[in-house]
């Protein structure tokens, strides 16, 4: 299996975030369908197989992990 296509272009990148569930969904020009690839720590890679890239990126508990970075830092 070839490893997944790394997008280079960042002009068409798309997100949402879902701030009930605190979920930040990041899309590679318009969000297509794609397998989600689990590869840890809450990060969900979008995987189209006809592209055979990445199309994007899900990022679970966005907003609680940030806020514990911070408190580490200070």
């Amino acid at each position: 299996m070839q490893p997944p296509g790394i997008p280079t272009k960042t002009e068409d990148v798309n997100w949402d975030y879902d701030q009930e569930a605190d979920v930040l969904y990041i899309s590679v020009g318009e969000p297509v369908e794609a397998l989600g690839l689990d590869i840890g720590e809450g990060v969900i890679v979008r995987y189209s197989e006809e592209r055979g890239e990445v199309v994007g990126l899900t990022i679970i508990g966005i907003r609680e992990r940030s806020l514990r970075a911070l408190r580490q830092e200070g």
